[in-house]
C-alpha cells in the first residue's frame, strides 16, 4: 500500500504553526512568485528556519540535523562536494558509508541530488537543516580565498533556471574562472556586494529582482555600481539589444546559451574592462 505524502501546508496547518487562512495567502502568492511554497512562507515571516526544515523533513520522510559546526569532517568527504557546487546549492557532505553518501541541504531540489549523484557515483541520502547551520559549516570548511591566495578571476552568474546556471557555471569553471552562483535577483545582489565580482551574467526575467531591477539597484551602490553585466535573455531583437546596451549592460547573449559564444563574450568582456582601467 503506497502512502500519499501530505503537502507542506498540511503539514504546517495540523501542526499549528500557521493557519488555513495564512496558507491560503502564502499560495497565492506562490502562484505570483512562482516560487517554493517554503521560501514564500519564511518571507511572509510565518515559519522559522527550524519549522520549515522539520515541515520539509517530514513531508519527504526525511532526517534532520543540527550543531553541524561543531563536527569534524575530513579532507576526503569534503572533496565529495565540490567548493563551488556547496557555496551555490548550499549541500555539505555528512557521512560516506559503502556507496551512500549523505549531504546536508536546506531544500529537496532533486536537480542538484541528481548532479551530485552522477559526479560521485553514489547514492544520495539528504538530511534537512536550516540555512544558518549549512551556511556556517561551509564556511569553516569551504572558506572563501583570500585574493591574495586566489589569483583566478571572479565571475557572478545570477539566473533562476538551475539547469542554465549549471551549464554556464561548469563552462567557465573550466575556462579557468572562480565562479558564484545566485538564483533569483535579490541573492544575486547581496553576493555582489559580499564577493565583488570581476563580472556579472545576469538573466533578464527573474524572481524577486529582474536583471535591469538588479543593474538599477547597482548604481546606487557605490561599491559595486562599476561592476559590469552581460545580460542574458531569450528575447534577442534588435530593440531589446538595443534597449540592453541603452541601459548600461557591457554586453548582451541570447539564450538558449551557446557555452562557446557566452565564453568570447566574457572574454572580450574582461578585456575590454582591462583596457578601461588602465
Amino acid at each position: 500500500m503506497v502512502v500519499a505524502r501530505k503537502f507542506l501546508g498540511e503539514i504546517l496547518v495540523e501542526a499549528g504553526i500557521i493557519s488555513a487562512k495564512t496558507l491560503e495567502r502564502a499560495i497565492e502568492r506562490q502562484r505570483a512568485t512562482k516560487k517554493r511554497l517554503g521560501i514564500v512562507l519564511e518571507e511572509m515571516g510565518v515559519i522559522s528556519e527550524e519549522e520549515l526544515a522539520d515541515a520539509l523533513a517530514q513531508q519527504f520522510g526525511f532526517k534532520t540535523v543540527k550543531g553541524l559546526v561543531n563536527y569534524a569532517f575530513s579532507e576526503e568527504l569534503l572533496s565529495l562536494v565540490p567548493k563551488a557546487m556547496a557555496r551555490s546549492k548550499l549541500v555539505f557532505p555528512l557521512r560516506q558509508k559503502d556507496n551512500q553518501l549523505a549531504v546536508a541541504i536546506t531544500d529537496p531540489d532533486p536537480e542538484t541530488l541528481d548532479i551530485l549523484a552522477e559526479d560521485t557515483g553514489l547514492q544520495i541520502v539528504p538530511v534537512l537543516t536550516t540555512r544558518q547551520e549549512i551556511q556556517a559549516v561551509i564556511d569553516k570548511h569551504y572558506p572563501l580565498e583570500d585574493s591574495a591566495a586566489d589569483q583566478r578571476v571572479k565571475i557572478l552568474v545570477v539566473d533562476d533556471t538551475p539547469a542554465v546556471a549549471s551549464l554556464i557555471e561548469e563552462t567557465l569553471v573550466g575556462e579557468g574562472y572562480q565562479v558564484v552562483v545566485a538564483h533569483d535577483g535579490l541573492q544575486g545582489l547581496r553576493l555582489a556586494i559580499d564577493e565583488k565580482p570581476s563580472l556579472i551574467i545576469c538573466d533578464c526575467v527573474m524572481p524577486r529582482m529582474d536583471g535591469y531591477g538588479l543593474k538599477s539597484t547597482m548604481k546606487a551602490v557605490p561599491a559595486i555600481a562599476d561592476i559590469p553585466i552581460i545580460l542574458l535573455t531569450s528575447q534577442s531583437s534588435r530593440e531589446d539589444e538595443q534597449k540592453a546596451l541603452s541601459s548600461g549592460f557591457l554586453d548582451f547573449v541570447p539564450k538558449p546559451v551557446d557555452p562557446v559564444r557566452l565564453v568570447s563574450r566574457v572574454k572580450r568582456a574582461l578585456e575590454l574592462m582591462k583596457k578601461f582601467r588602465k
